[in-house]
């Protein structure tokens, strides 16, 4: 057993060796995007292998109180739609919990629907910025009240008679231009969103299966206004961000293979393969293929020496939710590894750049700040010590596979706050250190 609970948290011991089968849960993003575009279609979604983690069980909460009817048996939801022009005006308040996706794609959403309604979330939502999606959207024409001129939740939002836009974004965020396309399904005319560079675009595969008809050509989408979605059937990959941590743990594990199943291989999400195999990484794909206009295969990890890279640029949007655990793996790496252009990490669940270079000096790792990034220069191992995940679930996972990997192991604080993005991240670890 390497895992032992503690009054305090968690103590994790080193590991020398895995073997197994897994699958991880479903992809957290496609998840969010199944429920909300089922309770915007008219008839019936059937979703299958829905995450069921916290994030995405706030979008399910925020649509029942908007009147749309759902059933949930454990991973698969049916979802009775009757088009959101159909929605009612919520008689209580919209809470999202800690989920930004929720947050931001809602008020896209609702940014077209004739009422008001208030969203909020937890602490950590409260502080995080929300004007890269408010702006666009009261240029659009919603009325948008909230701390700051409408830039921190609570946000309280009068929807309807939208005006399509032109809009060029400053960052590659698929939130933003999911929001905004979101919107200009019922807008006046077309909406356009133009980003530096191609950020995730589940967004547009999904809308497109929905039966809308979206364009989009290098890093620009469009819609008109004016379209309807229709009920489908939805198979949701498993999460390339939770299949990271078993990517770097099996990579950096003395001893073992190990045999991820059905991961989503959507190519603005696959940075951090692209990362692992730079680095010298030995990682097979197999059995590709493609299921519900998502790109899917099964993932084989051995063990090998890593070796520092720089990441930077247009990588940064297809990795950047994995960096925490990215970092692990730099830090057991030779030579040096920088990653920038990741001035995003600042506005997550925590100051991920902060955080991370924080829990890595602490664990005996040399990590240091730059601005818009990490610095950290490898070592051939971590000596361990206490870690904590200060309520990011990112943290906490990638603090569990330092801690398997650490000569003397970790103590670790909060890692319930996994339950966000991988409820079972726990057991399949014992799983594959058990067979």
């Amino acid at each position: 057993m390497q895992i032992n609970n503690e009054s305090k948290g968690i103590r994790i011991n080193p590991m020398g060796r895995i073997q197994g089968e897994i699958e991880v849960p479903g992809d957290k993003s496609i998840s969010h995007r199944a429920a909300l575009f089922g309770g915007m279609a008219q008839g019936e979604t059937h979703i299958t292998n829905f995450l069921l983690g916290q994030d995405c069980l706030s979008t399910l909460a925020c649509l029942k109180t908007l009147g749309v009817e759902w059933e949930r048996r454990d991973a698969e939801v049916w979802i009775r739609g009757r088009g959101f022009e159909n929605w009612h005006e919520p008689q209580d308040i919209l809470d999202v919990g800690n989920s930004g996706t929720t947050m931001r794609l809602m008020l896209g959403v609702l940014a077209g629907c004739p009422f008001s309604a208030t969203l909020t979330g937890d602490s950590s939502i409260r502080s995080r910025p929300m004007a890269r999606v408010t702006l666009p959207l009261q240029e659009m024409g919603a009325r948008i009240l909230g701390r700051q001129e409408g830039k921190y939740a609570p946000l309280t939002i009068q929807g309807g008679f939208l005006q399509g836009i032109q809009f060029r974004s400053p960052v590659a965020s698929a939130q933003v231009k999911s929001a905004i396309l979101l919107a200009g399904l019922r807008a006046k005319g077309e909406t356009m969103v133009t980003e530096p560079c191609l950020s995730r675009d589940h967004t547009e595969r999904m809308l497109r299966g929905f039966g809308v008809d979206l364009k989009s050509e290098g890093c620009t989408a469009k819609v008109r206004g004016g379209a309807a979605l229709s009920g489908q059937e939805v198979a949701v990959p498993g999460d390339i961000s939770s299949a990271a941590f078993f990517l770097v743990l099996g990579t950096l594990i003395p001893q073992g293979e190990l045999l991820i199943k059905n991961v989503g291989m959507n190519p603005t999400r696959t940075g951090i393969l692209d990362a692992l195999w730079q680095m010298g990484a030995d990682i097979q794909v197999e059995e590709e293929r493609e299921e519900c206009g998502e790109p899917r295969a099964n993932l084989r990890v051995r063990p090998a020496q890593l070796h520092g890279i720089e990441i930077q640029g247009e990588m940064i949007p297809k990795l950047i939710d994995e960096v925490p655990v990215l970092a692990v793996a730099a830090s057991l790496a030779q030579g040096e590894t920088v990653i920038r252009d990741a001035a995003e990490l600042r506005v997550k669940e925590t100051d991920r750049i902060q955080t991370v270079v924080q829990g890595l000096q602490a664990l005996g790792a040399n990590a240091r700040e730059l601005p818009d990034g990490l610095r950290i220069q490898g070592a051939k191992s971590l000596r361990g010590g206490v870690a904590h995940s200060h309520g990011d679930h990112r943290l906490a996972m990638a603090w569990v596979v330092a801690g398997l990997l650490a000569e003397e192991g970790i103590s670790l604080q909060g890692i319930e706050a996994a339950e966000v993005s991988f409820p079972n991240f726990l057991e399949l670890i014992h799983e594959i250190a058990e067979s």
